[in-house]
């Protein structure tokens, strides 16, 4: 399947209060055609960083890309002039971000917004009348029940679902062959979470998108993904099919946050004798300024041994496929 974007051994630095952050670390991916790439873990491992990497958005005073290739279609894009850049930027590779509110400018009406970027990335000079009937069908296509209401009201009169059905409207209207998506859904309630979800995974199919989803949801990335990256500490500790996740993960890591869930049976008990005391995983999220030696999953790690502490785990593939960093894998 062809290759639509790769990331290879990228590093990401931040600067704070005179110290290095090391956000990513050695990172690499690849996004199939026509898949959705679920990329998972805590707040903080680095998975909004990447997104940002992607797109060339990591503001230049804070931090830097300090090595690595992100390639699309082979065209790496840390190589690219800003002006080359713009046209695959919100054309080719579009981005939901996950609080559609602080997104949404709320001094514009909605349609407005939809129209900047229709005129910013829409190669033929649309007259009003047909950017209007464009705004009309995007609107449609992401199911606003009264798209011309819509297009006439202002952000704070929408309610956080429509607000996010809005933004992944202005994604679309580049007609792009990769959709990255950060959290589409943490600032949403339950419900229209699913709502969103499924519009997603419908409009992936329909419109025949590579699809990034980013979340520390595993619920999330077994409805929608094909395949998984779990994150932890900046770099990515296993990788595989979204089953073999799910029925063989091999990281001591991914085996903590699965077991950190309730399963379906248990969230509908109320028998305490029928549910399992839920495992947490022991310890804190290291401090990226003063990660820890080798592994930087050792110092919580249930299986660890001296080994793990001198030298970072290469990622190496366990069985087909499935991709692990960790000297105790398969053991």
């Amino acid at each position: 399947m062809e290759k639509m974007l790769e990331v290879k051994n990228l590093w990401v630095e931040f600067y704070k209060g005179g110290k290095i952050i090391q956000a990513l670390r050695d990172t690499s991916l690849i996004l199939k055609r026509n898949e959705v790439l679920g990329i998972v873990g805590e707040s903080g491992c680095g998975k909004s960083t990447l997104a940002l990497s992607i797109l060339k958005l990591i503001p230049e005073k804070e931090g830097k890309v300090v090595s690595g290739k992100i390639l699309f279609k082979g065209e790496d894009l840390l190589r690219l002039s800003d002006e080359k850049l713009l046209k695959i930027r919100g054309d080719r590779i579009s981005i939901i971000f996950q609080d559609p509110f602080t997104s949404l400018n709320p001094v514009f009406r909605t349609g407005n917004q939809i129209a900047e970027s229709l005129n910013l990335h829409n190669k033929q000079n649309l007259s009003s009348h047909q950017i209007e009937k464009e705004i009309i069908r995007l609107l449609e296509l992401v199911k606003m029940d009264k798209p011309k209401d819509t297009m006439l009201s202002y952000p704070h009169q929408l309610s956080g679902g429509m607000q996010q059905r809005v933004m992944i409207a202005m994604a679309l209207s580049s007609d792009p062959e990769i959709l990255i998506a950060d959290e589409p859904t943490t600032a949403l309630d339950v419900t229209i979470q699913k709502e969103i979800l499924n519009l997603l995974t419908e409009l992936q199919k329909r419109l025949g998108l590579s699809v990034v989803l980013i979340t520390h949801d595993f619920g999330i990335v077994a409805q929608t993904c094909q395949r998984v990256s779990v994150m932890y500490a900046g770099i990515i500790v296993e990788e595989a099919v979204t089953w073999e996740i799910f029925h063989n993960p091999l990281h001591p890591y991914t085996k903590g946050l699965l077991e950190s869930l309730p399963s379906r049976e248990e969230a509908g008990s109320f028998s305490r004798d029928e549910k399992r005391r839920l495992k947490a995983i022991p310890g804190q999220v290291p401090d990226p300024s003063n990660l820890p030696s080798g592994c930087k999953f050792h110092p919580r790690c249930p299986k660890v041994i001296e080994e793990c502490k001198p030298q970072e785990p290469r990622l190496r593939e366990i069985v087909q496929n499935h991709w692990v960093r960790c000297i105790r894998a398969g053991d």
